[in-house]
């Protein structure tokens, strides 16, 4: 792996740093899958394999495979129960054979070109088969928004080059999807309440590992140290932290399902 892969690779620790919010909307997407085919359950985006064990509960005598871009969250996600691990970047993976169901919780918001990519997934499903997928949708919010304003305020011209994630609008999944198959969609709002830390804003804390990643990785250290200055004292005001030191962060997340 190159020095510039390896500045660009996930960090497990401060991933998992709020791994209880990470985890109930991915046992909520799971707990809203109805019906499986007989293939393999792919755990698309699987990460340091927090849900392996709920999918190997779900899966039955189906074999579980984890699929993930990042070399250093597979090396965690080594010997949790996966059947197989595959690195394999989503845009262009194919599976070996049809899977009964393709999972993916908070990864597709990171790979472009929804119009093609979501038909594709649904066109890999073994019969009877279902795409579950759970994406934020918070861009739009402070906690996200702010990150991106800041930066093309400070690095003026830059902003576009550093590819931060995105999802299209609920009602255009609806129209690409709908007519493939049995289709539901939905969002919740999260209602997290993080603890604040010595010298940091927890929302930076929680975006930082995520959204901001791409962000934060394109700068110099004077420069990401000015914007983390600057994006604190805005989620101060957006987020306040209360007496008992924590801070109550709607996130919002877009859920659909797809069974063939």
């Amino acid at each position: 792996m190159s020095t510039n892969a390896a500045k660009q690779d996930w960090n497990p620790g401060a991933y998992a740093r709020f791994r209880d919010q990470r985890l109930r909307p991915a046992l909520d997407l799971l707990n809203a899958v109805g019906q499986m085919g007989a293939g393999d359950v792919v755990d698309l985006g699987c990460g340091n394999g927090v849900m392996i064990e709920t999918l190997r509960a779900r899966a039955g005598n189906r074999a579980v495979v984890g699929v993930d871009a990042s070399p250093a969250m597979l090396e965690k996600a080594q010997g949790t129960g996966y059947d197989a691990l595959q690195q394999a970047d989503i845009a262009e993976w194919h599976p070996r054979r049809a899977p009964g169901l393709i999972y993916s919780n908070a990864a597709l918001h990171w790979v472009g070109n929804h119009e093609a990519l979501m038909p594709r997934l649904v066109r890999m499903l073994g019969k009877g088969g279902t795409l579950a997928v759970q994406m934020p949708h918070q861009n739009k919010a402070p906690s996200h928004r702010v990150w991106l304003s800041l930066a093309e305020e400070l690095f003026a011209g830059r902003i576009e080059k550093m590819g931060t994630p995105g999802v299209m609008s609920p009602i255009k999944y609806e129209e690409l999807l709908a007519p493939l198959g049995q289709f539901r969609l939905w969002e919740t709002d999260y209602y997290q309440r993080l603890t604040a830390e010595p010298g940091s804003h927890p929302v930076r804390r929680y975006t930082e590992s995520t959204y901001a990643r791409p962000v934060l990785a394109a700068l110099e250290p004077d420069e990401k140290a000015d914007l983390i200055r600057r994006y604190e004292e805005v989620m101060h005001s957006a987020y306040p932290v209360r007496a008992d030191g924590t801070v109550l962060f709607p996130f919002r997340r877009m859920f659909f399902t797809l069974t063939v």
